[in-house]
């Protein structure tokens, strides 16, 4: 099986008064752990990245690899041996090489992985697409993960690309966020690339067609429920899994009314996990939405 299968969280980053707040990041790797989710994607758009420095980037993903180096566990939970949680880490931007330079960087740590999003705002052509993409791939000494999220990209990643791009031995899955069922179905039937969902409402029908897993914001509320469904399907328990399913879509529609990672930090705040702190331009959730969360999760 791909190490791209399963259910992974795309870690939040907590802050305390401004600054990134590393004890609470660490007792959120172990938390994830301890639940079953199949990895950890860092740096991803929800962690708000964006938001910090370089040095704050660096600092941010040393503390989730040395927590995520604690493992997890596996059927027998007091087995002496747990495997260290792989980590995923986003590279974002729209300059080639500038990327290319922090792929570099990267090639050392003990990653299990770089997402990467097709350049933003400057919509290339389908060919500069794959260009830069291809160049990204031969730079890294680690396996790749295609984001396909046109909404903020303001490009997609046509079939046909992501095709040619398959052919690429390092790149190897793609998050996939561009809803269209068509290009979903294409890939899992031609197999070369492992297919995440990438937008958590979709999930059920994505795992139900063939998908490896999803990389979800929501499963930080309830990562264990998340993990259940995961693998009621991999059982072939379908009468299970879509009740699951049912019982998490209220809270994943919740997480997301208001703009991401907002919700998932608010909610979180209100368990006592993190602090309810975001940086600008990002803002904390409304009231109305933080009281619709904590109904949500008592019920």
């Amino acid at each position: 099986m791909s190490i791209f299968s399963g259910i992974w969280v795309p870690l939040i980053t907590p802050f305390a008064d401004g600054a990134v707040d590393h004890a609470a990041l660490r007792a959120l790797v172990h938390r994830y752990a301890d639940a079953g989710i199949a990895g950890i994607v860092a740096l991803g758009t929800t962690g708000e990245p964006a938001a910090l420095d370089a040095a704050e980037q660096d600092a941010v993903l040393a503390t989730i690899l040395d927590a995520a180096q604690a493992g997890r566990a596996g059927a027998d939970a007091c087995a002496e041996v747990r495997p260290a949680l792989p980590v995923v880490v986003g590279v974002s931007g729209n300059n080639t090489q500038s990327m290319r330079e922090r792929i570099g960087q990267l090639n050392s740590l003990p990653i299990a992985g770089l997402l990467m999003a097709a350049p933003y705002y400057i919509r290339p052509s389908q060919a500069g697409i794959v260009s830069h993409f291809t160049a990204l791939a031969d730079a890294s000494e680690k396996p790749i993960v295609l984001y396909d999220i046109p909404y903020r990209t303001g490009v997609r990643l046509e079939l046909d690309t992501l095709m040619t791009l398959a052919a690429h031995p390092r790149i190897q899955a793609v998050k996939d966020c561009a809803g269209s069922l068509d290009t979903t179905l294409a890939l899992i039937h031609d197999g070369r690339l492992q297919v995440l969902a990438g937008e958590d409402v979709q999930m059920f029908n994505t795992l139900c067609v063939g998908g490896s897993g999803a990389i979800a914001a929501s499963a930080h509320v309830r990562p264990e429920r998340f993990v259940a469904l995961y693998r009621a399907l991999g059982a072939g328990a379908l009468e299970e899994a879509r009740r699951i399913f049912h019982t998490l879509v209220p809270l994943i529609h919740a997480l997301f009314a208001e703009p991401n990672p907002a919700p998932v930090k608010a909610l979180l705040a209100s368990q006592g996990l993190i602090r309810d702190e975001l940086r600008l331009p990002m803002t904390r959730a409304s009231e109305k939405l933080a009281e619709r969360l904590a109904a949500l999760e008592r019920a």
